[in-house]
């Protein structure tokens, strides 16, 4: 089972690798070739015809990817069956590229080992170009690759590469490449290790072999047992008659109506086990008990896997790595966003603190200017105090009869300087309260916010009501139907009340006496103002045009003569009653 994802990869090494310039545009011609050894592989009929119809407005250059990617997809990629090898298809878009980018020479692996290094580069990176692979990845690989290697994950042995991917986030294929072939992970492997690891991670990721090796199978026409080499993959279940792969003597296809069972040991055989399949069962031998039950449960995986409908074990742990380093950088931006405003609060905080300080200062500094004028005042005081009293000591003898007087002047100065002791405590005082009202501004401020987000509550309700009532008017849409039937019914009601406008008839005659009586009272203050009258009548439309009409008696309403006769009023309840009954006849 092959992805679309997995093939545009592959594809994209190719056509990067025909960029000779590196400015991603790739000749037509050589989009020809490409094209045509992708239909090739892949077993899609060329048709160049299509090639030249589909860019015949791009004749003056060469084309880019994002050109030649619709071409790719609609016309190729949408075509392809999964019946083509997709190793050959693999090995196709490596010798495109790989003589350009990578020389084995100087590296502990082959051509080869490097061609299943890319493979597992396009099954581990990532899905954006250009193509990268995250240091993450990298070191599940190699984590992968030493365990095949029975070495196990040494932190000693990896130092050195440990340093190098720290360096950076993320490495490209070519990197990756010579990271494994110049052996800084795997000091003391030789180069057959090395390359028989790299096989079994190649054949573990890309060939989703989840597990191989030598069992004996009983025949279903000759009942013998022969030792075959077993290959399980997610769907199935191969075997062959060595380890080469060369030549397949028999395929297991395993779906969710399979099952497997542990057998007891007979005579001849131990360690016994059976795949049951619809139509058909297979008997199969392990070598020991450990390697029968490895197999049993390998084989119990594949099967509940297919009765989930899951993916394969290796594309799903890629997916749950992929979503956890996706969580994680979620929650890394979340933490760096929740960084950012913790900063901006203590921004604001400490600019609020700076000016309190400011504020503090300028209080003390008033304080201390206050002070300085008391101790001034004080010394002052006090300076007169010895001037008075080395006064009053020079003319003591002529002065004794005012020492009471000069005793009660220096009362008097000791009470203003207690006053003064008041003031200051009482400015201390004023000082606290300024800033006690400062809090509480704070704290109304604080307040009136709470408030505003209370009413975009209520905003956000009214909104919700308005919603309501248009709801309500769309109702209001059937229940218009209703109002046609209840209509007709209120006619039927308004026959009843041309009865009762007859009875009210009898009624106005008896009004008409009075309404004389009005109009005479009208007629003499319409000759006193009869301007003022003028001016209303024109604003107001009170003015009627004098017409002939009919003789006969005419109608007196509650607000006076009317404009018709009763002919004309029958006239029209006449008319408005047909239009009525048209309108209802209409729908």
């Amino acid at each position: 089972m092959w992805l679309r994802e997995d093939l545009l990869k592959s594809i994209w090494h190719a056509f990067t690798a025909l960029d000779v310039d590196q400015r991603g545009k790739v000749s037509k011609s050589q989009l020809k070739v490409l094209s045509h050894s992708l239909c090739t592989v892949m077993k899609v009929p060329h048709d160049p015809i299509t090639l030249e119809e589909h860019f015949k407005d791009d004749d003056k250059g060469p084309l880019s990817n994002q050109g030649y990617m619709p071409y790719l997809n609609r016309f190729i990629l949408d075509k392809v069956q999964e019946d083509f090898d997709v190793l050959e298809f693999n090995k196709m878009c490596w010798t495109l590229c790989h003589k350009k980018n990578v020389c084995t020479d100087n590296l502990l692996i082959s051509n080869g080992d490097a061609f299943k290094i890319w493979c597992i580069f396009n099954f581990l990176s990532e899905d954006k170009y250009p193509l990268v692979i995250l240091t993450e990845e990298v070191e599940y690989f190699l984590q992968k690759l030493t365990e095949a290697m029975a070495s196990g994950w040494s932190e000693e042995d990896l130092s050195d590469a440990k340093i190098q991917l720290r360096r950076r986030r993320w490495l490209t294929v070519w990197e990756m490449i010579q990271l494994v072939g110049t052996g800084a992970f795997s000091k003391g492997m030789d180069q057959q290790s090395l390359s028989m690891g790299i096989n079994e991670v190649f054949q573990e990721l890309i060939l989703d072999v989840l597990k191989q090796g030598y069992m004996m199978k009983k025949g279903h026409k000759r009942k013998n047992w022969t030792e075959r080499w077993f290959v399980l993959r997610p769907t199935s279940m191969s075997y062959y008659v060595r380890e080469d792969l060369v030549e397949m003597k028999g395929h297991i296809t395993l779906d969710q109506n399979c099952s497997v069972e542990s057998l007891p040991d007979k005579e001849t055989k131990k360690c016994l086990f059976i795949i049951k399949c619809p139509g058909k069962s297979f008997e199969i031998s392990a070598s020991d008990k450990k390697k029968k039950l490895e197999w049993i449960q390998a084989i119990q995986s594949c099967i509940q896997l297919l009765r989930l409908g899951l993916p394969s074990p290796h594309r799903e742990a890629r997916l749950r790595r992929r979503q956890l380093r996706q969580r994680q950088r979620e929650e890394e931006d979340e933490l760096a966003e929740r960084m950012k405003q913790l900063q901006a609060a203590n921004d604001s905080n400490q600019m609020q603190l700076d000016a309190m300080r400011k504020k503090m200062e300028v209080v003390a500094a008033d304080a201390a200017t206050e002070q300085e004028k008391r101790m001034k005042s004080e010394l002052d005081l006090h300076v007169r105090f010895r001037l008075d009293l080395e006064r009053e000591k020079m003319v003591r003898q002529q002065m004794e009869e005012q020492v009471a007087q000069k005793s009660s002047e220096l009362e008097q100065y000791l009470q203003r300087v207690r006053e003064m002791e008041d003031m200051y405590r009482q400015l201390e005082e004023a000082l606290e309260d300024e800033r006690q009202a400062k809090q509480d501004e704070e704290a109304m401020r604080k307040l009136q916010a709470r408030l505003l987000e209370e009413e975009a509550a209520r905003r956000a309700e009214l909104e919700r009501l308005h919603l309501q009532q248009k709801r309500a008017l769309c109702q209001t849409q059937a229940e218009k139907r209703e109002l046609v039937a209840e209509r007709l019914a209120k006619e039927r009601e308004l026959q009843a009340a041309a009865v009762h406008l007859e009875r009210v008839e009898v009624e106005r005659h008896g009004a008409l006496h009075k309404y004389e009586e009005v109009s005479r009272n009208l007629e003499r203050a319409a000759n006193k103002t009869k301007k003022w009258k003028d001016q209303v009548a024109k604003h107001e439309g009170l003015v009627r045009l004098i017409q002939p009409g009919h003789k006969g008696p005419q109608r007196v309403t509650n607000w006076g003569p009317a404009s018709v006769t009763d002919v004309e009023l029958e006239l029209r309840k006449k008319f408005w009653q047909e239009s009525k009954s048209h309108q209802a006849q209409s729908p």
